[in-house]
């Protein structure tokens, strides 16, 4: 019983201090998904959104790690980690709170319908991917 409650204990304290910390938004100057985003995340972390044009926000890009191939209209920062793209807020959070060794953030690439801040009345939601990124390569983190 106590290994369980300080496992309990051991996730609940992460959880909390993500919360406590401020997501940084660097987002494109002409692109609305990217407060329809913000909006969904600030849920979860403090925010501060930055707007940013192309050559810096590429700039940063290439600064943090994010790969070309899964860029897309906003990079968020929290914490040591970088999110491009319309990540979901609980994979955010469960990145966060695991720190798995060789990953430096996660993406979505392009602009999926149905993803948060892409999401369309009467519109069906496409399938997509988050994918870790960092000095350990790229992978599938979740499905959509």
């Amino acid at each position: 019983m106590i290994k369980f409650m300080a496992l309990l204990l051991g996730i609940a304290i992460p959880g909390t201090a993500i919360a406590q910390n401020p997501i940084v938004m660097h987002r494109d100057p002409g692109c609305g998904c990217c407060e329809q985003w913000v909006r969904q995340v600030e849920t979860g972390f403090k925010r501060e959104v930055r707007t940013v044009d192309d050559p810096r926000r590429g700039a940063l890009k290439a600064r943090i790690g994010v790969p070309a191939s899964l860029a897309s209209c906003h990079t968020a920062i929290v914490d040591g980690m970088a999110f491009e793209g319309h990540v979901p807020i609980a994979d955010m959070k469960r990145v966060l709170a695991a720190r798995p060794k060789g990953i430096k953030g996660l993406a979505v690439a392009g602009m999926p319908l149905g993803s948060p801040g892409m999401e369309v009345p009467g519109m069906p939601a496409q399938r997509y991917n988050v994918v870790a990124f960092g000095p350990s390569g790229q992978r599938v983190f979740a499905r959509h």
